[in-house]
């Protein structure tokens, strides 16, 4: 029996996905894909897959926007009991927010191998569309991902404003429409009013857009836009080098700090 195959997409754009993913969707049989979040070139749209034997594979492919957790997990069961390959497509990489735990256990339980095949997630295509790093030396190491707690909580130490009081460069997820609340509980844990901030709407597809500014303005700018879902905030001083340009160097390339692979330019 082949295992079900648990693929991320990519954050949108189709020369985003890897090519293993690429090769898994091509050979599949069944796929269940995310069709809210999933960019639908992705998937041959007349539903033919892979070339076998020089004629196009017939795929059964099934959205599962409107599908409940039993729902999609009976049609990868049914498919790797009658020995067909099976890729779960979710968006982005699939370690965040993808809700795979609950989906690979009751396969499990089931009998069911499965193989996890990771993506490029949305934080490196909004990262890409601002043009910079998330990490500036001397100014920020440390990335947080995070999102907002809604209808699904967080855990309490985990509250926005505990992690705000970092002051480390802030990736987060699933709050663009509590843009207000979100900068509210930013400015109470410790980012000062004026922090960089920025909006990356639906990364790497054809509609991307890209709002830049500051704590104080970009709740307004958001709603002025109309961006409410499927959008990432960036928050901090990092987001600074790109523009102005901190001033600050990577050790990596500094010619006066030497290491395994070079001397001390003084030395040399």
């Amino acid at each position: 029996m082949k295992p079900v195959y648990f693929v991320g997409a990519g954050p949108g754009d189709p020369e985003l996905l890897t090519l293993k993913g690429r090769r898994l969707l091509d050979e599949a049989d069944t796929i269940v894909y995310a069709g809210s979040l999933v960019n639908p070139a992705l998937l041959n749209p007349d539903g033919g897959g892979g070339e076998t034997g020089g004629k196009k594979k017939k795929q059964r492919i099934y959205d599962s926007a409107g599908m409940t957790l039993e729902e999609t997990s009976r049609i990868l069961i049914d498919a790797a009991r009658s020995g067909h390959l099976a890729v779960r497509l979710h968006s982005g990489d699939i370690s965040f927010y993808s809700a795979i735990t609950e989906q690979i256990a009751l396969l499990e339980s089931e009998g069911i191998e499965c193989e996890v095949v990771p993506g490029v997630s949305s934080l490196g295509a909004g990262a890409a569309a601002l043009g910079q790093e998330l990490t500036v030396p001397e100014i920020s190491q440390t990335v947080i991902v995070t999102r907002m707690a809604g209808r699904t909580p967080v855990p309490g130490s985990e509250a926005i404003a505990d992690l705000a009081a970092h002051k480390s460069t802030m990736v987060i997820f699933l709050s663009a429409g509590m843009m207000d609340k979100l900068v509210g509980e930013l400015i109470k844990g410790g980012y000062p009013p004026h922090t960089p901030a920025a909006i990356v709407e639906r990364a790497s597809w054809p509609g991307e857009r890209v709002i830049t500014g500051s704590l104080e303005d970009i709740a307004s700018k958001a709603r002025q836009a109309g961006i409410k879902k499927t959008a990432l905030i960036f928050v901090g001083d990092a987001l600074l080098s790109g523009a102005a340009g901190l001033k600050k160097r990577s050790k990596l390339y500094d010619g006066d700090f030497g290491h395994g692979f070079r001397d001390e330019k003084g030395k040399r």
